[in-house]
């Protein structure tokens, strides 16, 4: 089993981005707006809204098959499992699948820092440093510079494919859509517009979204949505460590639930010292502390390693490798959870070349910094060696403070263009904190011209997620694939 062994790598100082300095040119407003219209007729606008597979496109179960290489053999067959659930949950799973698609598509040529997976599940709420509610992306694992409109596609399409999990009629669905990329255009005009720090320091506090909520949501719909606010602000370090631990022996341990959760000692190979391997990782939290920045250094170094386990996540993460570290700091009323994700190579980087980073852990991190509004203090990075000696990048950040997400599955239609427009609002601002915002505006224009070429592109790509999907089933179903439902 692979548990995390530090390195000499780790040890050393944070890995320096690769390749020379980058020399910025600062070009007038009006030169900005002119190179979006340039853009226009390279790629017109109306051209996103066309897809058809290539004739030389990948199969798509060969590329999932691809990815499992790299993962805990024992979790790919959940990983397929949870895919097989609805052709939305295998549309999550698939990011590899339509980057692959998407490379094929037409491009503006304006490129921005980006998501690689910005479906509708990867928005939610967390708590900002200050202990406010916010509302932003949340999963950064494919983040990478790239073409803007492919996160835009990769949202867009998620409604119209969750959409029609929820049996909405095809009018309704586009409506959707349509609110969304028109949010998104919109909001890209205001940030033109705004001076480079508003830019920088625009965010979007919850209780905006409840507002924005009154003119579409019915009473009962708003009471929901507070309710679900409510019930992120209790999930925190303390509620995962009433849930997530008990009391062996007089010590305080994480709670085995194979295969979802499974202690360090449990996966420690016979003959391995376990006492080397505290140590190690007692090693490995001191040395990722050097990825913070000093005064939270401060901070952490107050709490004490515990415990270390194994944690299933998500669904397109399954079989990646994900840790959850338990420490405390003055007593067991003050513990902090810690949760560190295996960062492989982005999907995206096959398309649109590799990462200037070394360690994909600094990658996911510095993207994640450039895009959200604010990010969780303990937001950091490391490199590890497995019990089977392999090196893995990780990043590490605190396992809950806050966290949600929007229930998609019971909200009406006009809910559900609302939390589209929220949503594609949050792509469009952390888009222009690191793309050409002007240009991007004025690429996109005043007229719906972009918005219902991107509504066409999300129904004819839902077509094809469910034909991949039925690739997966049928695969499964051969005994090609192995899959682990119900868990």
């Amino acid at each position: 089993m692979n548990g995390p062994r530090l390195d000499e790598v780790g040890r050393a100082a944070p890995p320096t981005p690769r390749g020379p300095t980058r020399k910025v040119a600062h070009l007038s407003p009006a030169e900005r707006v002119a190179r979006g219209k340039a853009a226009r007729n390279d790629t017109p606008r109306s051209s996103h809204g066309r897809w058809e597979p290539a004739t030389n496109r990948p199969d798509p179960v060969a590329l999932l098959e691809e990815q499992a290489v790299s993962r805990v053999p024992e979790l790919v067959p959940l990983r397929y499992g949870r895919m097989m659930v609805s052709p939305f949950t295998f549309y999550r799973g698939g990011a590899l699948l339509m980057a692959s698609d998407l490379a094929a598509t037409p491009r503006s040529g304006l490129n921005a820092q980006i998501c690689g997976d910005a479906h509708l599940s990867n928005f939610g709420v967390f708590a900002s440093p200050e202990r406010q509610m916010m509302f932003d992306i949340n999963d950064f694992d494919e983040t990478l510079p790239g073409p803007w409109e492919w996160d835009v596609k990769r949202l867009a399409a998620s409604f119209e494919i969750a959409g029609r999990d929820r049996g909405l009629k095809p009018a309704d669905r586009r409506a959707v859509v349509l609110a969304g990329v028109a949010e998104y255009r919109i909001r890209m005009h205001e940030f033109a517009a705004a001076r480079n720090l508003d830019v920088w320091y625009a965010h979007i506090p919850v209780d905006r979204i409840f507002k924005e909520l009154e003119a579409t949501a019915t009473k009962k719909q708003q009471a929901k949505a507070k309710a679900n606010a409510a019930k992120a602000r209790t999930r925190d370090s303390m509620q995962a460590f009433t849930k997530l631990t008990h009391v062996v022996d007089g010590q305080r341990r994480i709670i085995s639930d194979p295969p979802l959760i499974v202690p360090i000692e449990d996966l420690i190979p016979p003959g391995s010292g376990r006492d080397d391997i505290e140590s190690e990782l007692r090693e490995l939290i001191r040395s990722y502390r050097r990825t913070l920045e000093t005064d939270r250094r401060e901070l952490i170094e107050s709490f004490e390693y515990v415990h270390f386990a194994r944690k299933v996540v998500g669904v397109g993460s399954v079989g990646t490798r994900a840790w959850i570290a338990l420490l405390l700091g003055r007593d067991e009323q003050d513990p902090l959870f810690l949760q560190a994700k295996e960062a492989q190579e982005s999907v995206l980087e096959r398309f649109v070349g590799k990462s200037k980073y070394t360690n994909h852990g600094q990658r996911v991190v510095a993207g994640q910094r450039l895009m959200q509004a604010s990010s969780d203090i303990f937001l950091g990075w490391q490199r590890v060696r497995g019990l089977d000696g392999k090196e893995r990048d990780f990043y590490l950040r605190q396992l809950r403070d806050w966290k949600g997400s929007a229930d998609v599955d019971t909200m009406a239609v006009s809910l559900m263009a609302g939390y589209a427009r929220v949503c594609a609002a949050t792509l469009a601002r952390a888009h222009a904190r690191s793309g050409d915002r002007i240009a991007i505006a004025s690429y996109l224009g005043n007229s719906d011209t972009f918005d219902r070429a991107i509504a066409d592109f999300s129904a004819a790509y839902a077509d094809q997620n469910e034909r991949d999907y039925q690739a997966l089933v049928d695969a499964v179903g051969s005994g090609r694939l192995e899959a682990q439902t119900g868990v």
